[in-house]
């Protein structure tokens, strides 16, 4: 990202990808915990499920996905939050998060606090 005011070790690319690997691991952990084996004994209720999962599978991974992607928006605002309270403006928020400003504006309106006015400074003027 050009002009980003933090410095980057690795291309936007790079961690696209760095991300998406990281995510599907944790999404298959996550998925072990939080569902009962599709096509195994057991469900908590005396149920067996075949051995035919059908789209129960990619269900379960988009289910997570959703609540990953909630989660991630909260921590979007979080850090957001803390950026601005530490002297960040509409121009870096948008820019972090790859956004414009008056995106970044709509997004977390308030946020930023405006700059205090400051009156013109009057010019004498000689009556005439």
């Amino acid at each position: 990202m050009p002009g980003t005011p933090f410095p980057l070790r690795l291309t936007e690319e790079e961690i696209a990808a760095l991300l998406e690997g990281a995510l599907d691991d944790l999404l298959q952990r996550l998925a072990r915990r939080a569902f009962h084996p599709v096509g195994v004994p057991g469900g908590g209720d005396g149920q067996v499920c075949t051995g035919d999962t059908g789209p129960a599978e990619a269900l379960a991974r988009l289910h997570l996905l959703v609540h990953l992607q909630r989660a991630a928006d909260r921590l979007v605002d979080r850090a957001a939050r803390e950026a601005a309270e530490a002297g960040a403006g509409y121009p870096q928020l948008g820019q972090a998060c790859d956004i414009s400003r008056q995106g970044a504006r709509r997004r977390w309106p308030g946020l930023v606090a405006a700059p205090p006015h400051r009156p013109a400074p009057r010019t004498s003027r000689s009556p005439r």
